[in-house]
C-alpha cells in the first residue's frame, strides 16, 4: 500500500483527522485518539510501514506472521498494536480491513457525545 493509498483510505473513514508528526509519520486519529500511523523512512519497496490497533486475538495471530510484528513503542507498553512491514502475509485489502477495525476499536472508546458529534 503506497502512502497515498493509505492516506486516501484513512480519510474515507468517518470522523478522522490527519497530522504529520514524529519525524514525518502520517498519523490518523478518530476524534483525538490515534488509530493508524504510516512510518516514513522505514519503507519496503516504496510502501511505508503501517501501525494499527488490533484485538487481543488478532494480535496473537499477527505478531509472528511474516511481514508483521508487534508495533515498536506501543506493543512494548502492553498495548495491542501491530506494524505491517511488508505484504508477505497481509495484502493491501486485508490491511484496509485491519485499518477499519482499528478505527472501530478506537472510536468505541470515545464518549457517546464524541461519537455522535463525529458520526462514528
Amino acid at each position: 500500500m503506497t502512502l497515498d493509498d493509505y492516506n486516501a483510505f484513512c480519510a474515507s473513514l468517518p470522523g478522522t483527522s490527519h497530522v504529520v508528526q514524529w519525524g514525518g509519520s502520517h498519523v490518523w486519529k478518530v476524534g483525538p485518539k490515534l488509530f493508524a500511523v504510516a512510518a516514513l523512512g522505514q519503507e519496503t519497496a516504496g510502501d511505508p510501514f503501517v501501525t494499527f490497533k488490533v484485538s487481543d486475538m488478532s494480535f496473537e495471530m499477527l505478531k509472528d506472521e511474516a511481514g508483521c510484528r508487534p508495533a515498536p513503542y506501543l506493543a512494548s507498553r502492553g498495548m495491542k498494536w501491530i506494524q505491517r512491514t511488508s505484504d508477505a502475509s497481509m495484502d493491501d485489502e486485508a490491511l484496509q480491513q485491519y485499518l477499519a477495525e482499528s478505527h472501530r476499536l478506537v472510536a468505541e472508546k470515545l464518549t457517546k457525545a464524541e461519537r455522535t458529534r463525529l458520526k462514528v
